[in-house]
């Protein structure tokens, strides 16, 4: 690093407090003048000569006050490894790479997997102290693990009330409570009978789900899966179209007319550091649209309530754009010069008058363009018999 003694220190504070700390960690407190943190970590450390200043809620305010310190010698201290799931994220993007440095200690999820036996590898650990838990959707699936950071004790009752609404009321929970610390407590329930009371912070809980349906993994959920009305990509004409958007990580992708959402919700589904944005001229869809996505652990997908091409300009461009609604000639000639080079565009087409814009734009752009038929068998008076679906044409190109 440029500067060999930066002016901010993050120490990592376990509940052991200051036996926990390594001689760097240790050091950084003797000479802090200020010592910033939530008041559970200033009650952990012995009083020292530095001024102590509690960290303000909403934690934004901590940041603007921490900022006009800079330069004098601080310490911030965070909960274990501040880099994981902690406040060291937001502060490195705060503050320059040579204006601080960290000295973690062991981590909560580090010192559940210990008492727990469980490979820290083969465990999904996760925050949401304040994330809905919702985020947890699709990774509950028997056989898995999972280690969640909470923020309180009364937030151990509601996840057992949410795991039991997702049917996985059998899930066996692993209450634990101030590793590491003299206060240290271990429980164990099973979700659908969870009664532990006095549940102290701070608390992890290791969760083996059990008794729930898990989300399939391939493109193409079942249309059950969302709520609609009627205006949804459906399910075999859905896998078709995300295995042509090809998500790939940290990808953004534009749906364009979003009906019920099931095509950005499967494209965050895919990868949690993709993202979507949704475009929707109608009130009562965008709604359902929000909702499918939070029942679905897809809540960070972005809404924007309103008609394409009005709504496109002043955003990020995207890497895919997907046209399952509102396809028109101006759409098109509005939506072509906002893309990047190598964005990646599928639209669908039901219509004549749409499947014929999409053959003039293949002849003029190239790409592929595909049609697809699909039947299924129906009854027939006493048989049975094949019942056509309305055939999609699908244009695919990269800018």
């Amino acid at each position: 690093m440029a500067d060999v003694n930066p002016w901010l220190t993050i120490v990592g504070l376990g509940e052991d407090g200051p036996d926990g700390l390594g001689d760097a960690s240790r050091q950084a407190l003797e000479q802090a003048e200020i010592v910033m943190g939530p008041p559970r970590h200033l009650a952990l450390i012995a009083r020292t000569s530095a001024e102590q200043i509690e960290w303000p809620v909403p934690f934004s305010e901590g940041i603007e006050q921490l900022q006009t310190l800079r330069g004098r010698k601080v310490v911030v201290l965070a909960s274990g490894d501040p880099f994981w799931f902690g406040a060291g994220g937001v502060l490195a993007r705060t503050f320059a790479r040579d204006e601080w440095v960290c000295h973690p200690v062991v981590s909560s999820f580090a010192l559940v997997a210990a008492r727990l036996g469980w490979p820290l590898e083969q465990t999904k650990c996760m925050g949401l102290h304040a994330a809905p838990l919702d985020r947890l959707r699709p990774h509950l699936a028997g056989g898995q693990r999972l280690i969640v950071l909470l923020r309180d004790g009364a937030a151990v009752a509601d996840l057992a009330a949410y795991l039991a609404g997702c049917g996985f009321g059998e899930s066996l929970l692993h209450v634990m409570e101030a590793l590491g610390g003299p206060r240290e407590r271990q429980r164990q329930a099973r979700a659908n009978a969870f009664d532990l009371p006095d549940i102290a912070h701070p608390v992890c809980v290791g969760i083996e789900p059990a008794g729930g349906p898990a989300l399939p993994l391939t493109n193409g959920l079942a249309d059950t899966w969302f709520a609609h009305d009627g205006q949804i990509t459906k399910q075999p004409v859905r896998a078709i179209t995300m295995a042509a958007l090809a998500p790939r990580i940290g990808e953004t992708l534009w749906d364009i007319g979003g009906g019920s959402g099931s095509i950005p919700i499967e494209w965050l589904l895919a990868h949690p550091a993709n993202h979507a944005v949704c475009f929707e001229a109608d009130p009562g869809r965008t709604r359902r649209i929000a909702e499918n996505a939070g029942k679905l652990g897809a809540d960070r997908l972005k809404i924007i309530e309103g008609r394409a091409p009005d709504c496109l300009a002043g955003l990020p461009p995207p890497d895919a754009v997907f046209v399952g609604g509102g396809l028109s000639q101006h759409l098109l000639q509005t939506l072509w010069p906002l893309l990047p080079a190598g964005c990646r565009v599928v639209a669908n087409a039901v219509t004549l008058e749409s499947e014929a814009l999409l053959q003039a734009w293949h002849a003029d752009k190239g790409g592929s363009l595909t049609r697809v038929e699909i039947s299924t068998a129906a009854p027939l008076g006493q048989r049975r018999g094949w019942k056509a679906s309305y055939p999609v044409v699908q244009w695919c190109v990269a800018r």
